[in-house]
């Protein structure tokens, strides 16, 4: 039984380790954090006119937190080709190869934060329903953030200021807050997953039960 037990703590000392590295939100944002954080992003090296749009409408979001997780909803529209601006760094490739460049760089600075996509997909075709002004979509993202306030600490430190500009010239982007709601996984993942450990548990007890 010392093995078992053993293994047991050590399975139930990760669990907790990764509860709270899913959990580090970290409550509603004050006042005086929005302001320190809006204060950062407000130098961000991109555009001065999209920063302030972005400021203008990430402010009153922030105010409105519920200290609850969000997820973020990226619909990206690639350029034909990339779209510098002042500042911007000398980059000699696709607008893809610049993007890649900035998740690249960023992944773990967002996994260390507990934030991580929790869907990825390509466009199949064009839209099916014609909504004007039509655009074509690149790519189409969720990432998970544990709080408001973890993604305003994301873009708002220091790593992310040189790397953003990779963004912004090889991409238009959508960016939606929305909250958690309902996700249903792969239901042949969940009902194969649940005879597994049905299988575990006899496995286990009928021996202890019938010698």
């Amino acid at each position: 039984m010392w093995f078992e037990l053993i293994l047991a703590a050590v399975l139930v000392s990760l669990y907790l380790a990764f509860w709270a590295w899913h959990s580090q939100g970290g409550g509603k944002l004050t006042q005086a954090e929005i302001d320190q954080y809006v204060a950062i992003i407000e130098k961000l090296p991109l555009p001065e006119k999209a920063v302030q749009a972005f400021i203008a409408r990430l402010r009153p979001w922030a105010e409105a937190d519920d200290g609850k997780p969000v997820y973020m909803f990226n619909l990206i529209h690639f350029f034909p080709r990339l779209q510098p601006f002042p500042g911007a760094p000398d980059f000699k490739g696709t607008p893809e190869q610049a993007n890649a460049r900035y998740e690249k760089s960023l992944i773990w600075l967002w996994l260390s934060h507990a934030s991580y996509p929790t869907f990825i997909g390509a466009p199949q075709a064009t839209n099916l329903i014609n909504i004007q002004p039509e655009r074509t979509w690149g790519n189409m993202t969720v990432v998970r953030y544990p709080s408001r306030r973890t993604f305003l600490k994301l873009i708002s430190h220091p790593t992310y200021a040189p790397l953003a500009p990779y963004k912004f010239i090889a991409l238009e982007l959508d960016l939606v807050p929305v909250s958690s709601g309902t996700v249903v996984p792969d239901l042949r993942w969940l009902v194969g997953g649940g005879f597994v450990i049905v299988f575990l548990l006899v496995a286990w007890i009928r021996p202890a039960l019938f010698g």
